[in-house]
């Protein structure tokens, strides 16, 4: 990891220099942003010296401005570890952006490693070090606010009883076999029932409407059999092989993780096993459900869309201002109403900008009686929230036509174009990294990466306008 906070220049470097290798204009105005505003970068290094003993010394790592810098440039061009890389490696601008100079560029690896280290919180206080620098600019004044919510999906398949149930023997499976290997010799009373589980999930998937009606009870009670064997034994392989002890100190710790990473799994079957008996067993509904063993923080959310009516990930809230910054997001568990969030987010942008906006503007899905005062509390003077259900009074009615409110719910859609943008542009449209950290981790990167953008675009605005005015 970072042990300096800026790299020691060499001949090489000011060989590139001298040169004179010009940015793109986007890039160019994000490193003048980043030179002048070094509590980023602190913020950053903060995290990437945490939990080291002596972070001073030892190997040289990335230091944090080629963090920063590599992980805006990998979101601004949505490459994945291998290609960012090789980009940089390959290109004398990229190298100068992301302050590699003439230095070794490291394997993919290393990028991955330095990434994973920065926590959802330290890039929540930097999206908000980024508002307040561009309020501080007089970029942004926070007299328009839209807010709106959206589903960023998780990496996962479609989730089905019977494909659960698949997952959980293979995997338990794959990793008593590793076991096994570990300290070579087989786990006593395990069996391999991998070809028995998928010959059953398949026939489940193949069953016609009518055939389900028949037969898919008997070959889901074999299943769920067939999970609830590997399971068992699995765990009685890690009571039958606790006192195993490997042959040097890495492969112990090895062998720990491994048996740590069975339990792990085998607590997730049993649930799966569970909800599996009972929904289709037994016809009940069950309420906490896991949709993943891989993800298992995944969220069901229905949203009555009619393209998407079930999607699998996590809720997100997003706040932006006029001038396309997204000042507030949160990454929600399970399925919220949207009418819960008018209040915090209204109390969050007095904390940010001193007072509340003049407008507030969003879909029908926050409305709420209660949300009308406390705006109307707050001091915002128009509300542009359209009323859902009941019938509308004459005074509603001739608001909701005023040309004031409609401007104001134009203004609002805008904010469907910046969620467009955050999927199209920033790949948040579905989260690879695995955990809920990491998922908070890379929906904060997509929208600190925004930010950065918009400043960067609204100073080179500000200096054209200068320019021209000159």
């Amino acid at each position: 990891m970072s042990r300096s906070a800026n790299s020691q220049f060499s001949f090489a470097d000011w060989e590139l220099l001298r040169q004179r290798v010009v940015l793109e204009p986007s890039l160019a105005a994000i490193a003048d942003f980043l030179d002048e505003h070094e509590e980023i970068i602190e913020a950053i290094r903060g995290n990437l010296r945490c939990g080291l003993k002596r972070p001073d010394t030892g190997r040289k790592g990335l230091t944090a401005q080629q963090v920063l810098r590599s992980l805006i440039l990998m979101r601004v061009k949505n490459w994945d570890y291998r290609e960012l890389r090789e980009r940089i490696a390959d290109g004398l601008t990229l190298r100068r952006f992301t302050d590699f100079n003439a230095q070794p560029v490291p394997k993919h690896d290393a990028f991955q490693r330095a990434f994973t280290r920065l926590t959802p919180q330290t890039l929540k206080l930097v999206n908000e070090l980024l508002v307040q620098a561009a309020v501080a600019m007089g970029l942004e004044d926070g007299s328009k606010l839209r807010v709106d919510t959206t589903v960023v999906a998780t990496d996962i398949h479609h989730p089905t009883d019977n494909t659960l149930l698949w997952d959980v023997v293979r995997v338990v499976t794959r990793l008593v076999g590793r076991l096994a290997d570990t300290i070579e010799r087989p786990i006593k009373g395990f069996r391999n029932r991998t070809r028995a589980a998928r010959r059953r999930m398949l026939a489940i998937q193949r069953m016609t409407t009518t055939q389900r009606q028949t037969q898919q009870r008997g070959k889901y009670r074999e299943l769920i059999g067939i999970a609830e064997e590997v399971v068992e034994g699995a765990r009685r392989g890690l009571r039958h092989t606790r006192k195993v002890r490997a042959k040097d100190v890495p492969s112990q710790l090895a062998l720990e993780e491994l048996r740590r990473e069975i339990e792990h799994y085998c607590g997730l079957g049993e649930r799966v096993v569970d909800q599996a008996r009972r929904r289709v067993l037994q016809g009940e509904q069950v309420a906490e459900k896991i949709y993943s063993i891989f993800e298992p923080h995944t969220d069901l959310i229905m949203r009555g869309k009619v393209r998407t009516p079930v999607e699998f990930g996590h809720k997100v809230f997003l706040a932006e201002s006029a001038q396309g910054l997204i000042t507030q997001y949160e990454v929600l568990t399970g399925n919220p109403s949207d009418e819960n969030h008018v209040e915090p987010s209204l109390s969050r942008h007095e904390a940010t900008f001193g007072s509340a906006p003049r407008l507030y503007g969003s879909d029908r899905g926050f409305f709420s009686e209660k949300n009308l005062a406390a705006c109307e509390r707050s001091g915002v003077a128009v509300v542009c929230i359209p009323q859902r259900g009941g019938k509308k009074t004459a005074e509603r009615e001739a608001y909701e036509k005023s040309r004031e409110f409609k401007k104001g719910q134009r203004f609002r859609a805008g904010i469907e174009g910046r969620i467009s943008v955050l999927f199209r542009g920033r790949g948040m449209k579905r989260c690879l990294a695995e955990g809920r950290e990491r998922f908070e981790l890379f929906v904060g990167a997509a929208v600190f990466v925004n930010n950065l953008l918009m400043i960067a675009s609204l100073l080179k605005r500000r200096s054209s306008d200068q320019r021209q005015a000159a």
